[in-house]
């Protein structure tokens, strides 16, 4: 049996300045995904990356979960360029509803 990753200490973190969402141990940058804003409605996710050091953990997942949660607070649409992101929504149908196709 193998133990569980310990994710504790991990938080995700908007960066608007960046244009990404972080994910943050401690004050490490663990990965993020990086994404555009092509006009006032939509979050055009265009790429997505995790530290080898932070992979296998799920991170990334929760990563997107969390940015998708905020773009929805946010009353935006969803656009997805990184090929991730477009993978994690085909599993995730309760972004259905502000997902626009990539074009």
């Amino acid at each position: 049996m193998t133990d569980a990753p310990d994710n504790s200490g991990i938080a995700y973190v908007h960066a608007p300045d960046k244009h990404r969402y972080e994910i943050r141990d401690g004050e490490t940058l663990a990965g993020f995904t990086q994404y555009r804003l092509p006009d006032d409605v939509h979050v055009d996710f265009v790429h997505t990356e995790v530290d080898d050091a932070y992979g296998g953990r799920g991170l990334a997942g929760e990563l997107v979960a969390a940015a998708l949660a905020d773009v929805r607070s946010q009353g935006k649409r969803i656009i997805a360029h990184c090929p991730y992101v477009a993978r994690w929504l085909t599993k995730h149908h309760d972004y259905d509803d502000i997902t626009d196709p990539a074009s």
